[in-house]
């Protein structure tokens, strides 16, 4: 199905890893597969030869109006006019823009979404958005407006708009904002107005394709998040010289979740032959641990909840996104138009209307997407409060800060940020696909709410990206500052790993404060680039 730099669809087989590959890479290429292109072009022959007459059933929104004018009738000599003004009527959106890789994932999703041949638009449709992926044309998309009912209604509108050259639309184009005809003509793809017939322009806007773009791209960053995730983890318990206990197998299998028994393995692999984290580690007492000294040291027994308890919090996250990968990929190969064409038995084709355009499986995947997310995010920011903590994180330096006492801070406005965060997540994960409320004078009576779901599940997952990546770099932190009190002990195989990468791309902050703001920026790089996670993957293999 895929070579290496082309993608082909057929509306049956895309998956999500090449949707991400097309909208992470403008110089990908995607061809229609031949054997689509022939369906289309069967279903369409059949359309134009029975229904393009004034005497033709009542097809919803090719012969009628749209919502509560679906009983009036649209004559033939008026179809055209039909489809240039539905897409005025939608271009309602408001707000910024989405995205790039947005636009371009959502263009990708709704011609594979004909290539299935139940929209029966006309092959030169498909075509059409092909060569705006290919050229790099990417539709300005405002991101509100969008109720998740009839499909992504406004948004489209506008990518719709820009297919056929409108004036009023607007591109991205070779990194600069400028009209969609503009781009048309310095790209070459073909001519400037595209006209729109029978159908085309209502296909173009049914269905919650930009719901789905934005879930598709969420959904993979929230993987290696949680991935991520994982490795900050190690390195906090390194850093603290925890109890390993509690990721003994044995107890995961008392509670056999398949997530659970997961992150402790992950932990086990990334933490291998660490001495960091044994008892005689955590019998050398810190400068700044509280600790009786009249009494010898016994061991920790266990540790706290943010660091013991991980297999049973990041466990549920694991089997999320496992959940929510099943609702994406069958949304990537699904017919969302109204109404659907299917051939019958014998010859022919049967017009039906349905209601596949409703986003409620979005909606609800999206907001357990930042449900989970959130208390990742939140249980990692936790750890980072008691790395700065001496009274909380067995005598690490107090705000892990070096230099002169009181001149120098160290971290604890850094970690004040990150709460902020998670602050902001927590309001963002209210579930917005219970929030329904009726549009449309009536006619969409019950909506899934599913763009702004996906929209704000996406801001939880970048929200939470810094949270992870200044774990990590906290963590690193204290190693570093910790590392000539524990001589001779050693990290596991994969924190070492994570922990040379860090100190590779930040020295540690060993003499006063310094422009914080800069560390951070590199922090969220190690998640969104991939860095350490790679780093540690080259060293040990896989380990998620």
């Amino acid at each position: 199905m895929t070579t290496e730099t082309t993608v082909i669809i057929d509306g049956f087989n895309l998956t999500a890893e090449q949707v991400i590959a097309v909208a992470r890479a403008p110089h990908a290429k995607v061809e229609l597969a031949a054997s689509s292109r022939a369906a289309l072009k069967e279903s369409r022959d059949y359309i134009e030869s029975t229904w393009m007459h004034d005497e033709a059933p009542m097809m919803y929104s090719f012969n009628t109006g749209v919502g509560l004018l679906k009983d009036t009738r649209i004559k033939v000599e008026h179809i055209e006019l039909f489809q240039t003004q539905l897409i005025m009527a939608h271009s309602g959106g408001i707000g910024e823009p989405f995205s790039e890789e947005v636009s371009r994932a959502t263009m990708l999703l709704r011609a594979n979404a004909f290539a299935s041949n139940y929209s029966a638009p006309r092959v030169e449709v498909v075509d059409r958005l092909l060569a705006f992926i290919n050229a790099g044309i990417h539709p300005v998309m405002p991101q509100k407006g969008s109720v998740g009912a009839s499909g992504d209604l406004a948004p489209l509108a506008y990518l719709a708009a820009a297919i056929a050259g409108f004036d009023e639309a607007e591109v991205m184009y070779d990194g600069k904002r400028m009209s969609a005809p503009e781009a048309i003509a310095k790209s070459e793809i073909g001519p400037v107005k595209f006209d729109l017939k029978a159908k085309d322009a209502s296909a173009l806007i049914n269905g919650c394709t930009a719901s789905l773009a934005v879930a598709v791209l969420a959904t993979d960053d929230a993987r290696n998040l949680l991935t991520d995730a994982c490795l900050s983890l190690g390195l906090t318990l390194e850093a603290m010289r925890a109890e390993m206990a509690a990721f003994d197998p044995r107890i995961q299998q008392a509670r056999p979740h398949p997530g659970q028994i997961k992150t402790a393995k992950v932990v086990r692999k990334l933490l291998k032959g660490s001495t960091r984290t044994t008892h005689e580690a955590r019998a050398v007492q810190f400068p700044d641990e509280l600790r009786r000294t009249d009494i010898p040291y016994t061991a920790r027994i266990q540790d706290v909840y943010s660091l013991r308890c991980t297999p049973q919090v990041y466990g549920p996250v694991f089997d999320a996104l496992d959940y929510i990968d099943t609702i994406v990929k069958n949304e990537i190969n699904s017919a969302t138009d109204n109404p659907l064409i299917f051939g019958k038995d014998g010859g022919g084709f049967e017009i039906i209307s349905g209601g596949n355009f409703h986003g409620q499986y979005l909606a609800q995947a999206m907001d357990l997407l930042a449900m989970a997310i959130t208390d990742l995010g939140s249980i990692c920011e936790r750890r980072v409060a008691r790395l700065i903590d001496p009274t909380l994180s067995w005598g690490l330096p107090r705000n892990l800060m070096s230099g002169i006492r009181g001149v120098n801070t160290g971290y604890p406005v850094v970690q004040c940020s990150l709460s902020s965060l998670v602050m902001e997540n927590r309001t963002l994960s209210m579930p917005g696909s219970v929030d329904s409320i009726p549009s449309k004078g009536n006619s969409e009576d019950h909506i899934s709410n599913s763009t702004w779901c996906a929209r704000k599940a996406a801001t939880v997952v970048q929200n939470t990206q810094y949270i992870i990546g200044v774990e990590m770099l906290l963590a690193a932190q204290a190693l570093t500052m910790t590392e000539d009190l524990l001589p001779g002990f050693q990290l596991g195989e994969g924190t070492q790993a994570a922990y040379e990468e860090i100190r590779k791309q930040i020295p540690a902050c060993l003499d006063g404060d310094r422009w914080f703001h800069n560390d951070i920026q590199v922090a969220h790089s190690f998640v969104t680039s991939g860095s350490v996670r790679e780093a540690v993957v080259s060293k040990i293999g896989e380990f998620v």
